[in-house]
Protein backbone atom coordinates (compact mmCIF):
# COMPACT_ATOMS: atom_id res chain seq x y z
CA UNK A 1 0.00 0.00 0.00
CA UNK A 2 2.85 2.40 0.82
CA UNK A 3 4.62 1.66 -2.48
CA UNK A 4 1.41 1.76 -4.51
CA UNK A 5 0.25 5.05 -3.01
CA UNK A 6 3.57 6.83 -3.54
CA UNK A 7 3.75 5.45 -7.09
CA UNK A 8 0.30 6.93 -7.77
CA UNK A 9 1.41 10.30 -6.39
CA UNK A 10 4.54 10.36 -8.54
CA UNK A 11 2.61 9.40 -11.68
CA UNK A 12 0.00 12.12 -11.09
CA UNK A 13 2.67 14.75 -10.42
CA UNK A 14 4.55 13.72 -13.58
CA UNK A 15 1.35 13.98 -15.64
CA UNK A 16 0.49 17.32 -14.08
CA UNK A 17 3.82 19.04 -14.78
CA UNK A 18 5.10 17.03 -17.75
CA UNK A 19 1.90 16.76 -19.79
CA UNK A 20 -0.91 19.09 -18.75
CA UNK A 21 1.25 22.02 -17.60
CA UNK A 22 4.38 21.53 -19.68
CA UNK A 23 3.88 25.01 -21.11
CA UNK A 24 3.27 27.85 -18.67
CA UNK A 25 -0.25 29.23 -18.98
CA UNK A 26 -2.86 31.00 -16.93
CA UNK A 27 -5.09 28.48 -15.16
CA UNK A 28 -8.73 29.20 -15.97
CA UNK A 29 -11.62 28.72 -13.56
CA UNK A 30 -12.89 25.83 -15.69
CA UNK A 31 -9.52 24.08 -15.62
CA UNK A 32 -9.17 24.62 -11.86
CA UNK A 33 -12.66 23.19 -11.27
CA UNK A 34 -11.84 20.17 -13.44
CA UNK A 35 -8.60 19.41 -11.62
CA UNK A 36 -10.26 19.96 -8.24
CA UNK A 37 -12.87 17.37 -9.20
CA UNK A 38 -10.10 14.97 -10.28
CA UNK A 39 -8.21 15.26 -6.96
CA UNK A 40 -11.35 14.93 -4.84
CA UNK A 41 -12.48 11.91 -6.89
CA UNK A 42 -9.07 10.26 -6.47
CA UNK A 43 -9.24 10.85 -2.71
CA UNK A 44 -12.72 9.31 -2.49
CA UNK A 45 -11.67 6.34 -4.63
CA UNK A 46 -8.66 5.79 -2.39
CA UNK A 47 -10.96 6.06 0.62
CA UNK A 48 -13.15 3.35 -0.94
CA UNK A 49 -10.07 1.17 -1.42
CA UNK A 50 -9.24 1.57 2.28
CA UNK A 51 -12.83 0.66 3.15
CA UNK A 52 -12.66 -2.53 1.08
CA UNK A 53 -9.18 -3.63 2.17
CA UNK A 54 -8.94 -2.37 5.77
CA UNK A 55 -12.49 -1.83 6.98
CA UNK A 56 -14.88 0.89 8.08
CA UNK A 57 -12.85 2.43 10.91
CA UNK A 58 -9.67 3.23 8.89
CA UNK A 59 -11.87 4.57 6.07
CA UNK A 60 -13.67 6.91 8.48
CA UNK A 61 -10.34 8.06 9.89
CA UNK A 62 -9.00 8.80 6.40
CA UNK A 63 -12.12 10.76 5.42
CA UNK A 64 -12.08 12.78 8.65
CA UNK A 65 -8.36 13.54 8.34
CA UNK A 66 -8.81 14.52 4.70
CA UNK A 67 -11.66 16.89 5.58
CA UNK A 68 -9.64 18.52 8.39
CA UNK A 69 -6.60 19.06 6.16
CA UNK A 70 -8.71 20.33 3.26
CA UNK A 71 -10.49 22.81 5.54
CA UNK A 72 -7.29 24.16 7.09
CA UNK A 73 -5.87 24.60 3.58
CA UNK A 74 -8.42 27.36 2.93
CA UNK A 75 -6.60 29.65 5.36
CA UNK A 76 -3.36 28.73 3.60
CA UNK A 77 -4.87 29.74 0.26
CA UNK A 78 -5.59 33.27 1.51
CA UNK A 79 -1.98 33.75 2.64
CA UNK A 80 -0.59 32.43 -0.66
CA UNK A 81 -2.86 34.82 -2.55
CA UNK A 82 -1.48 37.73 -0.54
CA UNK A 83 2.11 36.64 -1.35
CA UNK A 84 1.34 36.40 -5.07
CA UNK A 85 -0.36 39.79 -5.05
CA UNK A 86 2.41 41.52 -3.07
CA UNK A 87 5.16 40.28 -5.39
CA UNK A 88 2.97 40.81 -8.48
CA UNK A 89 3.57 37.24 -9.66
CA UNK A 90 2.20 36.92 -13.21
CA UNK A 91 -0.73 34.50 -13.20
CA UNK A 92 0.94 32.49 -15.95
CA UNK A 93 3.73 31.44 -13.54
CA UNK A 94 1.71 30.87 -10.38
CA UNK A 95 1.06 27.21 -11.10
CA UNK A 96 4.80 26.52 -11.34
CA UNK A 97 5.41 28.09 -7.93
CA UNK A 98 2.58 26.08 -6.39
CA UNK A 99 3.75 22.83 -8.01
CA UNK A 100 7.25 23.02 -6.58
CA UNK A 101 5.96 24.50 -3.35
CA UNK A 102 3.61 21.58 -2.82
CA UNK A 103 6.32 19.10 -3.81
CA UNK A 104 8.47 20.56 -1.04
CA UNK A 105 5.47 20.49 1.30
CA UNK A 106 5.02 16.76 0.66
CA UNK A 107 8.60 16.12 1.74
CA UNK A 108 8.26 18.29 4.85
CA UNK A 109 4.90 16.79 5.81
CA UNK A 110 6.31 13.27 5.39
CA UNK A 111 9.20 14.10 7.72
CA UNK A 112 6.87 15.75 10.27
CA UNK A 113 4.48 12.80 10.22
CA UNK A 114 7.33 10.33 10.68
CA UNK A 115 8.68 12.29 13.66
CA UNK A 116 5.20 12.70 15.12
CA UNK A 117 4.38 8.99 14.83
CA UNK A 118 7.72 8.06 16.41
CA UNK A 119 7.23 10.53 19.27
CA UNK A 120 3.68 9.36 20.00
CA UNK A 121 4.74 5.72 20.02
CA UNK A 122 7.66 6.39 22.34
CA UNK A 123 6.24 9.07 24.63
CA UNK A 124 2.50 8.97 25.27
CA UNK A 125 2.50 12.40 26.95
CA UNK A 126 3.31 14.04 23.58
CA UNK A 127 -0.36 13.70 22.74
CA UNK A 128 -1.16 16.25 25.46
CA UNK A 129 1.38 18.65 23.95
CA UNK A 130 -0.30 18.27 20.55
CA UNK A 131 -3.69 18.82 22.15
CA UNK A 132 -2.54 21.96 23.96
CA UNK A 133 -1.03 23.35 20.73
CA UNK A 134 -4.31 22.84 18.87
CA UNK A 135 -6.37 24.31 21.70
CA UNK A 136 -4.15 27.41 21.89
CA UNK A 137 -4.08 27.83 18.10
CA UNK A 138 -7.86 27.50 17.84
CA UNK A 139 -8.49 30.14 20.49
CA UNK A 140 -5.87 32.44 18.96
CA UNK A 141 -7.45 32.08 15.51
CA UNK A 142 -10.88 33.04 16.88
CA UNK A 143 -9.75 36.19 18.70
CA UNK A 144 -7.16 37.52 16.26
CA UNK A 145 -8.04 40.46 14.06
CA UNK A 146 -7.85 40.20 10.28
CA UNK A 147 -4.63 42.08 9.77
CA UNK A 148 -2.95 42.45 6.42
CA UNK A 149 0.07 40.21 6.04
CA UNK A 150 3.31 42.10 5.42
CA UNK A 151 5.72 39.87 3.44
CA UNK A 152 8.33 42.64 3.63
CA UNK A 153 8.87 41.94 7.34
CA UNK A 154 8.82 38.16 7.01
CA UNK A 155 11.89 36.45 8.44
CA UNK A 156 12.33 34.39 5.25
CA UNK A 157 12.43 37.52 3.08
CA UNK A 158 14.92 39.21 5.39
CA UNK A 159 17.22 36.15 5.48
CA UNK A 160 17.02 35.66 1.72
CA UNK A 161 17.97 39.28 1.04
CA UNK A 162 20.85 38.99 3.44
CA UNK A 163 22.38 35.78 2.13
CA UNK A 164 21.15 35.38 -1.47
CA UNK A 165 22.04 37.41 -4.57
CA UNK A 166 18.63 38.59 -5.79
CA UNK A 167 17.48 39.94 -9.11
CA UNK A 168 15.02 42.84 -9.20
CA UNK A 169 12.96 41.46 -12.08
CA UNK A 170 11.36 38.23 -13.24
CA UNK A 171 12.95 36.14 -15.96
CA UNK A 172 10.02 34.14 -17.26
CA UNK A 173 9.29 31.14 -15.03
CA UNK A 174 12.93 30.74 -13.96
CA UNK A 175 13.85 30.58 -10.29
CA UNK A 176 17.48 31.44 -11.07
CA UNK A 177 18.99 33.56 -13.82
CA UNK A 178 22.29 35.16 -14.82
CA UNK A 179 22.90 38.90 -14.57
CA UNK A 180 26.24 40.48 -15.45
CA UNK A 181 27.83 37.04 -15.46
CA UNK A 182 26.57 36.29 -11.95
CA UNK A 183 23.99 33.66 -11.00
CA UNK A 184 21.15 35.28 -9.03
CA UNK A 185 17.75 34.25 -7.67
CA UNK A 186 14.69 35.77 -9.29
CA UNK A 187 11.73 37.17 -7.31
CA UNK A 188 9.93 33.93 -8.25
CA UNK A 189 12.40 31.98 -6.09
CA UNK A 190 11.75 34.33 -3.18
CA UNK A 191 8.02 33.71 -3.59
CA UNK A 192 8.66 29.94 -3.59
CA UNK A 193 10.58 30.23 -0.31
CA UNK A 194 7.68 32.14 1.24
CA UNK A 195 5.13 29.56 0.05
CA UNK A 196 7.25 26.76 1.55
CA UNK A 197 7.58 28.65 4.83
CA UNK A 198 3.82 29.25 4.90
CA UNK A 199 3.12 25.53 4.58
CA UNK A 200 5.66 24.82 7.30
CA UNK A 201 3.75 27.12 9.65
CA UNK A 202 0.38 25.58 8.78
CA UNK A 203 1.77 22.06 9.21
CA UNK A 204 2.24 22.81 12.91
CA UNK A 205 -1.57 22.92 13.18
CA UNK A 206 -2.72 20.40 10.61
CA UNK A 207 -0.49 17.43 11.43
CA UNK A 208 -1.30 17.32 15.18
CA UNK A 209 -4.97 17.72 14.19
CA UNK A 210 -4.86 14.54 12.11
CA UNK A 211 -3.00 12.67 14.86
CA UNK A 212 -5.99 13.51 17.04
CA UNK A 213 -8.10 11.42 14.68
CA UNK A 214 -5.79 8.45 14.16
CA UNK A 215 -2.30 7.33 15.12
CA UNK A 216 -1.95 5.11 12.05
CA UNK A 217 0.99 6.69 10.13
CA UNK A 218 -0.36 5.41 6.81
CA UNK A 219 -3.77 7.05 7.30
CA UNK A 220 -2.19 10.27 8.58
CA UNK A 221 0.23 10.40 5.64
CA UNK A 222 -2.20 9.51 2.86
CA UNK A 223 -5.01 11.81 4.03
CA UNK A 224 -2.50 14.67 4.33
CA UNK A 225 -0.96 14.05 0.92
CA UNK A 226 -4.28 13.67 -0.89
CA UNK A 227 -5.48 16.98 0.55
CA UNK A 228 -2.23 18.78 -0.35
CA UNK A 229 -2.20 17.46 -3.93
CA UNK A 230 -5.47 19.27 -4.60
CA UNK A 231 -4.26 22.54 -3.08
CA UNK A 232 -3.07 24.04 -6.39
CA UNK A 233 -6.36 23.63 -8.23
CA UNK A 234 -8.20 24.62 -5.05
CA UNK A 235 -6.17 27.83 -4.95
CA UNK A 236 -7.11 28.85 -8.51
CA UNK A 237 -10.73 27.91 -7.82
CA UNK A 238 -11.18 29.66 -4.46
CA UNK A 239 -8.54 32.40 -4.10
CA UNK A 240 -10.87 35.11 -5.35
CA UNK A 241 -13.80 34.15 -3.12
CA UNK A 242 -12.08 32.99 0.09
CA UNK A 243 -12.27 36.54 1.58
CA UNK A 244 -16.07 36.27 1.33
CA UNK A 245 -16.08 33.36 3.83
CA UNK A 246 -15.81 35.79 6.73
CA UNK A 247 -17.05 33.31 9.35
CA UNK A 248 -14.89 30.43 8.17
CA UNK A 249 -12.06 31.30 10.55
CA UNK A 250 -14.45 30.78 13.47
CA UNK A 251 -15.45 27.40 12.09
CA UNK A 252 -11.78 26.44 11.69
CA UNK A 253 -10.96 27.69 15.19
CA UNK A 254 -13.75 25.55 16.65
CA UNK A 255 -12.45 22.55 14.69
CA UNK A 256 -8.98 23.04 16.19
CA UNK A 257 -10.43 23.49 19.69
CA UNK A 258 -12.53 20.33 19.23
CA UNK A 259 -9.67 18.11 18.06
CA UNK A 260 -7.37 19.60 20.70
CA UNK A 261 -9.91 18.78 23.41
CA UNK A 262 -10.30 15.31 21.90
CA UNK A 263 -6.57 14.70 22.34
CA UNK A 264 -6.54 16.04 25.90
CA UNK A 265 -9.49 13.81 26.85
CA UNK A 266 -8.16 10.71 25.10
CA UNK A 267 -7.37 8.81 28.32
CA UNK A 268 -10.69 9.84 29.87
CA UNK A 269 -13.12 9.38 26.96
CA UNK A 270 -12.41 8.47 23.36
CA UNK A 271 -14.75 10.35 21.01
CA UNK A 272 -15.87 8.01 18.18
CA UNK A 273 -14.47 8.85 14.75
CA UNK A 274 -17.94 9.05 13.20
CA UNK A 275 -18.87 11.70 15.79
CA UNK A 276 -15.67 13.63 15.02
CA UNK A 277 -16.46 13.53 11.30
CA UNK A 278 -20.00 14.81 11.89
CA UNK A 279 -18.83 17.63 14.20
CA UNK A 280 -16.06 18.78 11.86
CA UNK A 281 -18.28 18.68 8.76
CA UNK A 282 -21.01 20.62 10.59
CA UNK A 283 -18.61 23.31 11.83
CA UNK A 284 -16.97 23.85 8.45
CA UNK A 285 -20.17 23.61 6.41
CA UNK A 286 -22.08 25.78 8.87
CA UNK A 287 -19.48 28.56 8.87
CA UNK A 288 -19.39 28.63 5.05
CA UNK A 289 -23.18 28.61 4.80
CA UNK A 290 -23.45 31.41 7.36
CA UNK A 291 -20.92 33.47 5.40
CA UNK A 292 -23.01 33.13 2.25
CA UNK A 293 -26.42 33.59 3.87
CA UNK A 294 -25.57 36.46 6.24
CA UNK A 295 -22.62 38.40 4.80
CA UNK A 296 -21.38 41.33 6.92
CA UNK A 297 -21.67 44.95 5.89
CA UNK A 298 -19.43 46.07 3.04
CA UNK A 299 -17.14 48.03 5.36
CA UNK A 300 -16.58 44.91 7.50
CA UNK A 301 -15.49 42.55 4.74
CA UNK A 302 -11.88 41.59 4.20
CA UNK A 303 -10.45 43.05 0.95
CA UNK A 304 -9.44 40.48 -1.63
CA UNK A 305 -5.69 39.89 -1.87
CA UNK A 306 -6.16 39.52 -5.62
CA UNK A 307 -6.95 43.18 -6.22
CA UNK A 308 -4.92 44.58 -9.15
CA UNK A 309 -1.42 45.69 -8.28
CA UNK A 310 -0.64 49.35 -8.78
CA UNK A 311 1.88 49.40 -11.65
CA UNK A 312 3.35 52.64 -10.32
CA UNK A 313 4.16 51.08 -6.93
CA UNK A 314 7.85 50.32 -6.25
CA UNK A 315 8.95 46.76 -6.95
CA UNK A 316 8.78 44.73 -3.71
CA UNK A 317 12.13 43.10 -4.40
CA UNK A 318 13.98 46.38 -3.68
Amino acid sequence: MWVGFNALVLVMLALDLGVFHRKAHEVSLKEAAGWSAVWVTLALLFNTLILVTAGRQPALEFLTGYLVEKSLAVDNIFVIAIIFSYFAVPSIYQHRVLFWGILGALVMRGAFIGLGAYALERWHWIIYVFGAILLFTGIKMAVRKDEEMDPENNVVVKMARRFLPLSEKYDGQKFWTVENGKRVATPLFLVLLLVEFTDLVFAVDSIPAIFAITKDPFIVYTSNVMAILGLRSMYFLLAGIVPKFVYLKYGLSLVLVFVGAKMLLLDVYKIPTVVSLAVIATLIGGSIALSLLRPPAADETVPSPLDPVDPSAPAPIH
